[in-house]
C-alpha cells in the first residue's frame, strides 16, 4: 500500500507533535502497533457498571431501587457537568448559557418522565420490606443534587423561607444553618436532628459552603442578572431558567411526592421515610415555597407555587 500525501501529511505532523515534547514517535507508534482494538465494553466499563448493584435483602425489587437511583446519580454528573462548564466560563455568551442550560433541562425531564419506574415499578408489599434494611441511608442525601441547587440560584434562595430576610446579608457559613433541606430532615416525634442529616453534613457540609462562595458570581441567578444589566439577556435564557426552576424545585421534588404517597400513606398515620424525615412537609413546594429565580414570575404564581401539582398526585386514582 502506498503512501498517500494525506497520510504523509499527518505523519509529519504527528512528528511535529511529538518532537514538541522531545518524545520519539517511532516509539508511539511501537506501542499502537501492539495495542489491541478498542471495545465498547472497555470503554464504558460495562462489566464494572453491571456488578455494582449490591441489594440487602432477597426481594427482586430491590434491583429495580437500586439501578433507579445509580441511573438519578449519573443524570445528576451530567447536569454538574454542565453547571460547572457555565459557572467556569471566562468568556461565556449568551448562547453558550442558554444551550448548556436546555441540556440540564433535558436531564431533569427525563428523569421526572421515568420517575413512574419507581411509582409503578415496585410491588408496595416488597418494598415496604426491603426497605427497613436501608436505615438510615436516605435519598435525601444526595450530595449533587444539592450541588445542582447551589449553582442554579443565590444561596439565600435556599434558606428556610421564614428565614430570608432575617438572613440576606449574612455568611454563607450563618444562612447554611438554615439551609432548607436541615428541616426536612428532624426526627418526627423529637424535632431532632436525625442520623439521615449528620451523616449527610458530616460527609458534604464543608464541601457545600465551599461551593457556594465560589459560585457567589458565577451561579445561574448571578449569571443572568449580569447579562441583565449588559443588555444581553434573552428570551431563551429566561424560559431556560424558568424551566430548570419548575422541574428542580416543582416537578422533581412531587414526583419524589407522588411516590411516597403510594408506598407511605396510610390511614389513620403515615409510616416514616428511610431517614425519618418529615416527607409531608418536606416535599411539597407550596411549602418550602424555594424559587430560584422569583424575578420571573408573577405573584400568583408566587402564591401557588407548585399547588396545581399537588392536587393532581392526591386526585391521581392510581395512588
Amino acid at each position: 500500500m502506498s503512501i498517500t500525501p494525506e497520510i504523509q501529511q499527518k505523519i509529519e505532523l504527528l512528528q511535529e507533535k511529538y518532537a514538541a515534547m522531545g518524545q520519539d514517535m517511532a516509539s508511539y507508534l511501537d506501542g499502537l502497533l501492539y495495542a489491541d482494538f478498542l471495545t465498547y465494553w472497555d470503554y464504558i466499563h460495562l462489566d464494572t457498571l453491571l456488578s455494582l448493584q449490591s441489594p440487602k435483602t432477597p426481594f427482586p425489587d430491590e434491583q429495580i431501587f437500586i439501578m433507579y437511583h445509580q441511573i438519578t446519580e449519573l443524570y445528576f454528573k451530567l447536569a454538574l457537568h454542565e453547571c460547572s462548564q457555565i459557572s467556569k466560563n471566562q468568556s461565556l455568551t449568551s448562547d453558550f448559557f442558554a444551550a448548556r442550560l436546555k441540556r440540564i433541562n433535558s436531564y431533569f425531564q427525563a428523569l421526572t418522565n421515568s420517575f413512574e419506574i419507581m411509582v409503578d415499578g415496585m410491588e408496595k408489599e416488597q418494598f415496604l420490606k426491603f426497605r427497613m434494611s436501608l436505615l438510615p441511608a436516605s435519598g435525601f442525601q444526595s450530595g449533587q443534587y444539592r450541588m445542582i441547587e447551589i449553582y442554579s440560584t443565590d444561596f439565600i434562595n435556599l434558606v428556610a423561607k421564614d428565614k430570608r430576610e432575617e438572613l440576606q446579608s449574612a455568611s454563607v457559613e450563618e444562612q447554611f444553618e438554615y439551609i432548607y433541606w436541615k428541616f426536612g430532615a428532624t426526627e418526627l416525634a423529637s424535632g431532632k436532628q436525625t442520623l439521615t442529616l449528620k451523616q449527610f453534613e458530616k460527609k458534604y457540609a464543608s464541601e457545600f459552603i465551599e461551593l457556594a462562595k465560589n459560585a457567589q458570581f458565577s451561579n445561574f441567578r448571578a449569571l443572568f442578572n449580569k447579562f441583565k444589566a449588559e443588555g444581553s439577556a434573552t428570551d431563551e435564557i429566561e424560559k431556560e431558567l424558568k424551566l430548570l426552576d419548575t422541574l428542580v424545585n416543582v416537578n422533581w421534588p412531587l414526583a419524589h411526592y407522588k411516590s411516597a404517597v403510594r408506598y407511605l400513606n396510610r390511614q389513620p398515620e403515615e409510616i416514616k421515610a428511610t431517614g425519618g424525615t418529615n416527607w409531608q412537609k418536606y416535599l411539597p413546594p407550596r411549602f418550602q415555597k424555594r424559587i430560584f429565580y422569583p424575578e420571573l414570575w408573577n405573584d400568583e404564581e408566587h402564591e401557588n407555587w407548585g399547588k396545581n401539582w399537588v392536587l393532581s398526585v392526591l386526585n391521581t386514582p392510581s395512588i
